[in-house]
């Protein structure tokens, strides 16, 4: 089996790219270690920043590095928290209190939203792979459901009536912005073997 460096210190994020990528079988999906130093994030965009953290963490371990870059975008705020998502506040719990309290009086026609996931591949410093994947739905007015991590309880996702936090994990895996950038992943890898 080869090597395959999920280059991600957020446990949640982390678990659910291993678990989708574990089907495949000439691959062993490792994490980045919590000690491991930290990449600086200066990308504009989701690509850039996944780009700058595969490059970084590929040159770190010297194997094949898969990184993530993700957020929320709220057309209501901007595109807001957008490639901020993470630093918004310190905490999931925080981050949710912050965006709820900024769309206070916002209609729910207006609370329109994505999730965006953008994935980068890279060997010794070079990305050779990149991709990006979005789901369309809107923010809830307080959070619903315990699954997922993040901004997974108020994000409400129309063709199954319920927030990504309410959805079962085997669902959210294959519909989410992270499941559909990460089906790409597979299909890519799976020609590398």
């Amino acid at each position: 089996m080869k090597p395959l460096i999920v280059a991600s210190k957020n446990p949640g994020k982390a678990s659910e790219i291993q678990t989708i990528l574990e089907p495949l079988r000439a691959w062993k999906t490792e994490r980045i270690s919590a000690d491991s130093p930290d990449c600086d994030e200066t990308g504009s965009t989701f690509i850039q920043n996944a780009s700058q953290k595969a490059e970084f963490y590929s040159l770190q371990t010297m194997e094949l590095t898969v990184a993530d870059d993700s957020g929320l975008v709220i057309y209501a705020l901007n595109g807001r928290p957008g490639i901020y998502s993470a630093r918004f506040a310190p905490t999931d719990e925080k981050r949710t209190e912050k965006l709820l309290e900024e769309l206070k009086g916002v209609t729910e026609d207006k609370r329109t939203a994505e999730f965006v996931c953008a994935l980068a591949l890279a060997k010794s410093g070079k990305v050779i792979w990149a991709v990006e994947e979005r789901v369309h739905g809107r923010i809830t007015i307080e959070p619903a459901g315990s699954n997922g991590f993040g901004f997974d309880p108020i994000f409400w996702v129309p063709e199954f009536g319920k927030t990504m936090g309410e959805l079962k994990s085997e669902v959210k895996n294959q519909i989410s912005h992270r499941g559909r950038a990460l089906a790409r992943l597979k299909e890519y890898l799976s020609r590398l073997q």
